[in-house]
């Protein structure tokens, strides 16, 4: 075959294409094992450090059920039987449904005889999707500690929710007021009182998202905080 001739090229062309195809095709197959492992040590990672536990994600992997005990599905505030594992559920696709209908997960950590609860997020930002965890003291109402990510939030303003200054502020805030689920409000300027936090300086769509997030994710996991607390009491009694 003339090697300059346009068939030539052509076909030169859709061998190359086939070739590289396949190349990529078989290096995602023999890299998803990994992959999978790197996003399943990630999102321990995360979790761990929503109750202070700073680790690296080998680490994480390691002491992950060292720290977590439990891991329950909840379904409006009540614990439920899932054919899907708290942990391989999927907020992205959770967040779809109504807080009432959707199945979320739920973490419940142990730290020298303390116990905590880690609840997933999940929700939107000026850009895309922005996500974290946000742990919970025992009563359910005091947050213990947070992180936040983003997957293209713009660098120096809303990117800034997963930096330390922010997330520190959620520290000891309640999400409860006499009984009544209020969340956290992400305020701008300043905040004060124990459900509210200071905005992102000209961030103020991710900082609204951040806000929303917590609110539309934190709702499905009230009544059972308020089940748990009403259960203590009666055994104090």
């Amino acid at each position: 075959m003339d090697r300059n001739s346009n068939q030539y090229t052509y076909i030169f062309a859709l061998v190359m294409v086939v070739v590289v195809a396949a190349l990529l095709s078989g290096a995602s197959i023999a890299l998803k094992d990994m992959q999978e492992a790197n996003v399943r040590q990630e999102k321990q990672q995360n979790i761990l450090k929503s109750i202070g536990i700073e680790l690296t994600r080998e680490e994480s992997a390691a002491q992950f059920d060292n720290y977590i005990v439990e891991q329950l599905v909840i379904q409006n505030g009540q614990v439920v039987q899932s054919e899907t594992p708290a942990f391989e559920i999927k907020m992205e696709e959770a967040v779809d449904e109504s807080p009432e209908d959707r199945q979320v997960p739920l973490y419940i950590a142990s730290i020298e005889g303390e116990s905590y609860y880690v609840v997933p997020l999940r929700g939107k930002g000026l850009w895309g999707p922005i996500w974290g965890y946000v742990s919970l003291k025992e009563d359910g109402s005091t947050i213990f500690g947070t992180t936040f990510d983003h997957k293209g939030e713009t660098p120096g303003l809303g990117a800034e929710i997963s930096k330390d200054f922010f997330t520190n502020q959620f520290g000891g805030k309640e999400i409860m007021d006499g009984g009544e689920f209020v969340s956290i409000e992400v305020k701008k300027g300043t905040a004060s009182g124990a459900h509210e936090v200071d905005g992102i300086s000209g961030g103020t769509i991710t900082s609204v998202g951040v806000q929303d997030m917590l609110a539309d994710c934190l709702k499905p996991y009230v009544g059972y905080f308020e089940s748990k607390n009403r259960a203590t009491a009666l055994n104090e009694q």
